[in-house]
């Protein structure tokens, strides 16, 4: 998919702001959710998406919004550091196929990294235990 293109209102975000799919929750206010990332890169991989846009992209996105998710992405990031100690904190963003974004909904990574450890593949590692991101997911809210 290009960057151009229509939101498509199926997208697994979309259904799991709809609560057609589940999801571990990290954070939620009436303008963004944070939660883990069924295919983890790293322990306490969170995702931020916007909940009311249809923003595919960050070009996309209205600049407020834009703001208010960035504000999320910073505390989700600040309460990762604190809960899981890691050396650094990556956080990614993903504009078309062809940057490497798959699902096309505006969303943040947030990547917690130590040093000595390779960060994974997305996906390449299977689908986490949902008892582990559940136990991660508790321990970052309670930071937030």
């Amino acid at each position: 998919m290009s960057l151009d293109g229509t939101y498509d209102p199926d997208n697994i975000f979309a259904k799991i702001l709809r609560g057609e799919i589940p999801a571990v929750k990290v954070y939620e206010d009436n303008e963004v959710l944070a939660f883990m990332d069924v295919f983890p890169q790293a322990r306490g991989h969170t995702l931020v998406i916007p909940k009311a846009s249809e923003a595919r992209n960050l070009l996309e996105e209205d600049p407020r919004t834009l703001g208010v998710v960035m504000t999320a992405v910073q505390k989700v990031a600040r309460a990762v550091r604190e809960a899981l100690t890691p050396d650094g904190i990556v956080v990614q963003q993903f504009n078309g196929a062809p940057a490497g974004q798959t699902i096309f909904h505006l969303h943040f990574h947030v990547i917690p990294r130590w040093e000595g450890e390779a960060v994974g593949r997305h996906a390449a590692g299977g689908m986490a235990d949902m008892e582990e991101l559940k136990a991660l997911a508790a321990q970052i809210s309670a930071k937030i």
